[in-house]
């Protein structure tokens, strides 16, 4: 699994999130991952995968849909957005680190797996702006 090299704030706080994250997703059991020590989390066979301290896509923009469920913003990309089952990836918004979460076709819709990741979210990392 790809993931980033992270240092500081943004290391300890992708490992409280990992620490804090739920076994199971929509559903989905939560398997490993490798490297073990990766700032990132999977559930399930297609695997719902989260990746912690990634990049804003290069689609974000100040004028992006931001889709808020229990609290906490996601952008999801416009192509993806499409209303049909089918596989996306969203990010977090306005949280002092990008979280990442590819979610497959078969875990439609994504408010589910949004649900069951937002108190860990919420825990782990600090709001900075809300979603607009």
């Amino acid at each position: 699994m790809e993931t980033p090299e992270l240092a500081g704030a943004e290391a300890r706080a992708c490992a409280e999130l990992i620490e804090a994250l739920p076994d199971e997703v929509d559903g989905a059991e939560q398997v490993e991952v490798s490297p073990a020590d990766a700032p990132a989390a999977a559930w399930g066979d297609p695997a719902i995968v989260l990746r912690c301290g990634v990049p804003m896509p290069s689609e974000f923009d100040d004028y992006a849909t931001c889709h808020e469920t229990d609290g906490v913003g996601w952008f999801i990309p416009d192509d993806q957005v499409t209303g049909a089952a089918t596989e996306i990836t969203m990010t977090t918004i306005g949280r002092d680190v990008n979280i990442e979460v590819a979610l497959p076709s078969v875990h439609w819709p994504p408010a589910t797996a949004m649900v069951d990741l937002a108190p860990a979210i919420k825990q782990t990392t600090e709001e900075l702006d809300g979603c607009v």
